[in-house]
């Protein structure tokens, strides 16, 4: 009787490489379609609550958010900034808007937040210094509240 060596079978295995590479061309993908909008939001912030309050329809085109806490701190790009500061900053970014070759200026927002704390008579500073930098357009933000539904009885 003769004895035969069992056939070894190799296991296949597939390249792994173009896996990885698709999985990396997906992350990168799904970064670039996130909401950064939450990004421009301190929790330091409380915003009035409003039963007019509702998000935009469209995002904006060129939203600058300046945001102020309830101590009446000025927050634009993450910075602690006082009034003057927030002047020179918003000339700077109408000036670099007015680079662009079809003048995006016009198509700027300012994303105004304040707390609910927050004096009108500072606001309306921080809308004066917008307007002053050739802003013409803003948005006042605010939480929404419930709305009350009729109910036929």
């Amino acid at each position: 009787m003769r004895l035969t060596k069992a056939k070894r079978h190799e296991i296949t295995e597939g390249d792994m490489t173009p896996m990885i590479d698709m999985t990396f061309q997906l992350i990168a993908f799904f970064m670039v379609l996130i909401n950064f909008s939450d990004v421009e939001q301190d929790q330091r912030v409380n915003l009035p609550a409003s039963e007019l309050a509702k998000p935009p329809d469209t995002a904006y085109d060129e939203p600058l958010t300046v945001q102020m806490t309830a101590d009446e701190t000025i927050l634009f790009g993450g910075d602690e900034i006082d009034i003057d500061q927030l002047r020179g900053r918003l000339r700077t970014e109408a000036t670099l808007l007015r680079a662009y070759k079809d003048n995006r200026l016009k198509d700027a927002t300012v994303v105004i937040r304040a707390d609910l704390r927050s004096r009108t008579g500072r606001v309306q500073e921080i809308i004066e210094a917008c307007q002053e930098a050739g802003f013409d357009t803003f948005a006042l933000r605010g939480r929404q509240s419930d709305v009350p539904t009729l109910t036929s009885e």
